[in-house]
């Protein structure tokens, strides 16, 4: 884990206090935990991260520091990782979404002609909101599970093998 690459881009908790624009939001902004990197913050990150990156809604930053500031996890990782959807990626992840949605209702999944107008996207999501939305919640509480799980066990792995390096 590059815990001290991270730490040198984060902000020091004497730093954190400097930000003007955060005395507005009070003293739970300060929240040690919301800053502090260690393996159940990192992870707890990664999940809410990548889950707020799969679900389609404005506003993705905002909701990802809500729900890490709920669980205390790392603030500035968690909203950071919602940027895995952006203007580049978004098409072909929902896209992927919709496939799995798809899949699991058991709806065909065939060929769309894709046009970019509000009269397109009013006429055909009435018929794929359904797939689109369990698509995107699947995925989330996937990509979710999966960046804990990975943050978690690459944490662990790591302090071993600084364990044993010290033992020897």
């Amino acid at each position: 884990m590059p815990k001290k690459a991270l730490k040198s881009i984060m902000p020091s908790a004497a730093r954190i206090r400097e930000i003007k624009s955060l005395h507005s939001l009070g003293d739970w902004i300060y929240e040690p935990n919301l800053w502090h990197l260690n393996r159940y913050s990192a992870s707890m990150a990664f999940f809410v991260g990548l889950f707020v990156a799969f679900i389609p809604i404005p506003g993705q930053m905002p909701v990802a520091a809500v729900i890490a500031m709920l669980v205390r996890c790392n603030l500035p990782l968690s909203v950071c990782l919602v940027w895995i959807t952006n203007p580049v990626t978004m098409p072909p992840l929902f896209f992927m979404a919709y496939q799995v949605g798809a899949l699991l209702l058991d709806v065909p999944a065939g060929q769309m002609e894709f046009e970019l107008s509000f009269d397109w996207l009013g006429s055909q999501m009435a018929d794929i909101w359904q797939p689109f939305m369990l698509g995107c919640l699947v995925c989330a509480l996937f990509f979710g599970c999966l960046g804990y799980f990975l943050i978690s066990l690459l944490w662990r792995w790591r302090v071993s093998v600084q364990w044993n390096a010290r033992k020897r």
